[in-house]
């Protein structure tokens, strides 16, 4: 199989593409600064290098990008910066989810792609009934008017939960909802569930960056696992942290 990574050279990107070339997998990247990826990463036989943003690509590119590809799997996010969080692309996830989605379906593939978006434990998952305290709540909604990022990851999520759905014959997807993210050099034990068993506000846990990109690998090269999640939001833990 073939894999397309978006935001590739990112702190979990990179970790994902490393996780899915040990598999043997080929990796397709998007990313504006290949200089980011690990010199391994760069020279591996499987990867293959697209250097752009993907907003400036056009949907011939997009879709020549996303031809053949068994999966794709977004990393991207905004820097943590005045300008990152405050300037533009204000709606970098959202929009590029729903090109790549477009482009997909534009090229009318035999079999459903899979496609996997790194999120937040701070979206709630509004197709199955999460319980979010009063005071939660308005702590959410004071991000949604501050913080321009969580607001793009809110609808990047809901563009696939609504618009993709459950029924789109060329798309099938997973949201995957780390909690406050760490570095850690090698893979622990985890615990991944539907919804989030802690406040992602007042008493969160730790996910480590590594773990995230074996679990997007994992739900990509492994059916079993991505028939137990496909169309879901999982949320995954440190399982020190659990």
């Amino acid at each position: 199989m073939t894999t397309l990574v978006v935001g590739a050279s990112g702190a979990t990107g990179r970790l994902l593409v490393k996780q899915l070339l040990n598999r043997g997998q080929n990796v397709r990247v998007i990313v504006r600064s290949p200089d980011k990826l690990p010199e391994e990463v760069r020279n591996h036989d499987h990867l293959s290098l697209i250097c752009a943003s993907v907003l400036d690509l056009s949907d011939a590119e997009i879709a020549q990008h996303v031809s053949g590809c068994g999966a794709v799997a977004l990393c991207l996010g905004h820097t943590m910066s005045l300008k990152g969080i405050y300037g533009h692309p204000r709606r970098l996830v959202t929009d590029a989810t729903r090109r790549l989605c477009e482009a997909i379906q534009s090229n009318k593939p035999e079999e459903p792609v899979r496609l996997v978006l790194m999120n937040t434990t701070g979206n709630t998952n509004r197709d199955i009934p999460e319980r979010v305290s009063f005071p939660q709540q308005c702590v959410l909604g004071f991000l949604r008017l501050a913080l321009p990022p969580h607001v793009d990851n809110e609808k990047a999520a809901d563009y696939l939960r609504t618009e993709i759905g459950k029924n789109t014959r060329e798309i099938e997807w997973v949201v995957v909802r780390p909690d406050t993210l760490i570095d850690a050099s090698e893979v622990t034990e985890y615990d991944v569930h539907p919804s989030p068993i802690r406040s992602a506000i007042f008493d969160a846990g730790l996910t480590s960056r590594i773990n995230v990109g074996h679990f997007m690998a994992d739900l990509i090269t492994d059916d079993t696992l991505w028939n137990r999640w496909k169309g879901q939001m999982p949320v995954i833990y440190n399982q020190a942290s659990s």
